[in-house]
């Protein structure tokens, strides 16, 4: 059927209008499905949005804690209660001798430290300049070798072995052996220093499992060997534990030293760097001699920890409560596109701000969430072995629930918390952040019974329980609404967080599916719309045609009578 259609021909109607009215009122039915679509679509959006912010809660918040850091790739990771550094302060009587720093597992306390060796690594030097010619282009002229010799060596160290195997030695620098050595990547660094006149020879790392040996097959018309032995044209020379002053030897191992010291009664401990970690502090050793070690509890640091997660906190459910008290304006419905063409953008703008108001008043979803963390906040916490087992044993409340206030945020006693925290600071960090058993921390929630779940719960600390009951709600909200753009950022939150979303949704969420159920009732509709429109013109021109044909009739018979001769 074409669709060009001329219609009021015969009749004088403006059947183009006519049609329009009728279809407007016909398309009617499908505004209210595309109207309910998009109240669907912002309702989405709008539990999206939530999701993000307790996400962002749940991850800004441990970040300030120190439970997560970032790595220079930019990969999240979590990291231990007993790794937090701003529980224990470390001070040193003597600071040229060692720097120390204290985390949570420290214990309060002074000892004495005894610095007796430093880690060092093992390194050689030429004794003396080592070119007899004036040119370092090339080992011929460097070093006074034939250009028929062959230089063949291998240096292995615990990381590995690199051969240096030379000939045409008119071709061959003394850098392009430095290269060689280094670009092996074995730990060992190979300098030429070209000021000097000297070859440097080390290993990277310190201790005594960083090991090197050298065995050196050259062929040399001179004599001698090129890196090792008491001719070596580089005058390689090491310095022994005495101090004094050697040839390298072929296929000799050496070592590094481990550093030595003596923590209290604990005698002789070495290790590998001069950073050692004992009783949960870590101690930079600078120089050999005795130094004493005071540790403390960070009493400010702790309190200004707690203040600045019960401030995040309080602000994630400010956020929450205004979204479930928010005012709905079922007076504003989502516009059409007809009512859009009348209205400006800032009209448009101020229509959409009311009817978009709101939406998630009173969700049941979002209540369970609130109260599933507000409850897991006020409950004690089972297994503790410290003095506190709920967080108003440290001046911590839950904010009452008052006129025009919904309640649920924290309120801090701040001298209640300080003393608590000067009291029993380990007790505090325990009611926090205690971890359930393992054999309950281990498992995936979804593998967890109903009664284990509890029961994990119930051993959590009060930081760590919000978390996971945060978590636990959140994966409802996917499930009612999705991911949107945001799953690297759930990942984030817990890398098993999109399982079961995937696994028992498909990573389609209920609000998806009911929007898929709406546009196939769209798509149904306007296949009706186009019919019903064709069914009015086809009426319409069946109207015109017979208009028509009695014009036509009309016109004979008044030619007839008007022509007969009466």
């Amino acid at each position: 059927m074409s669709s060009l259609r001329i219609g009021g021909l015969a009749s004088g109607m403006d059947i183009d209008q006519l049609v329009a009215d009728m279809m407007k009122a016909e398309r009617k039915r499908v505004d209210v499905v595309e109207q309910n679509k998009t109240l669907l679509q912002w309702r989405q959006e709008s539990y999206q949005n939530l999701n993000r912010l307790v996400a962002n809660f749940i991850l800004d918040s441990k970040k300030s804690l120190g439970l997560s850091q970032t790595t220079t790739s930019g990969t999240l990771f979590n990291t231990s209660v007993n790794s937090l550094d701003w529980v224990k302060t470390a001070s040193v009587s003597n600071s040229s001798i060692a720097n120390v720093k204290a985390y949570s597992g420290a214990v309060q306390g002074t000892y004495d430290l005894k610095v007796i060796r430093l880690a060092s690594n093992w390194s050689a030097a030429s004794s003396e300049t080592i070119s007899v010619g004036e040119r370092i282009d090339n080992l011929v002229e460097q070093f006074g070798l034939s250009a028929d010799d062959t230089l063949d060596f291998t240096i292995t160290t615990d990381q590995g072995s690199v051969n240096i195997n030379k000939t045409n030695l008119e071709f061959v620098s003394i850098h392009d052996i430095v290269n060689e050595i280094n670009q092996a990547d074995i730990g060992v660094k190979a300098v030429y220093d070209y000021n000097l006149d000297r070859f440097f020879l080390q290993t990277i790392q310190t201790g005594a499992n960083s090991t090197i040996s050298i065995i050196d097959n050259s062929t040399l018309t001179s004599g001698g060997k090129f890196i090792t032995g008491s001719e070596n044209k580089l005058k390689l020379q090491y310095v022994d534990a005495e101090g004094v002053s050697q040839d390298l030897l072929d296929n000799t191992t050496y070592a590094g030293e481990d550093a030595l010291i003596d923590f209290g009664a604990a005698k002789g401990i070495t290790q590998s760097t001069n950073t050692v970690l004992v009783n949960n502090l870590t101690i930079t050793l600078k120089e050999t001699g005795t130094t004493t070690i005071k540790v403390d509890t960070n009493v400010s640091g702790i309190y200004e920890k707690v203040t600045a997660f019960v401030e995040q906190y309080n602000e994630m459910i400010d956020k929450l409560n205004a979204e479930l008290s928010a005012k709905r304006y079922s007076d504003y419905k989502p516009l059409t596109d007809e009512q859009r063409e009348e209205m400006s953008e800032k009209q448009i703008e101020m229509w959409e701000e009311k009817a978009k108001s709101g939406l998630l008043k009173n969700d049941m979803l979002l209540e369970k969430m609130l109260r599933s963390m507000r409850e897991g906040l006020y409950e004690a916490v089972a297994g503790v072995t410290g003095k506190y087992n709920h967080l108003t044993n440290i001046g911590i409340s839950t904010e009452g629930y008052a006129s025009g206030s919904r309640g649920g945020k924290l309120v801090i006693d701040s001298v209640k918390l300080t003393q608590a925290i000067e009291k029993d600071a380990d007790s505090v960090m325990e009611l926090l952040f205690k971890t359930p058993d393992r054999s309950l921390a281990l498992k995936s929630e979804s593998q967890l019974t109903a009664e284990e779940l509890k029961e994990k719960r119930s051993q959590s600390g009060l930081i760590t329980r919000l978390y996971d009951n945060a978590i636990a709600a959140m994966k409802d909200v996917i499930n009612r609404a999705g991911t949107g753009n945001d799953t690297e950022l759930y990942r984030n939150v817990s890398s098993t967080m999109l399982i079961d979303f995937v696994s028992d949704y498909g990573s389609i969420s209920n609000i998806e599916r009911d929007i898929k159920r709406l546009n196939n009732r769209i798509d149904t509709l306007n296949q009706y719309l186009m019919k019903r429109e064709t069914q009015y013109w086809n009426q319409f021109m069946a109207m015109e045609k017979a208009l028509n044909q009695m014009n036509q009739q009309s016109a004979w018979l008044a030619q007839q009578f008007g022509g007969g001769g009466f």
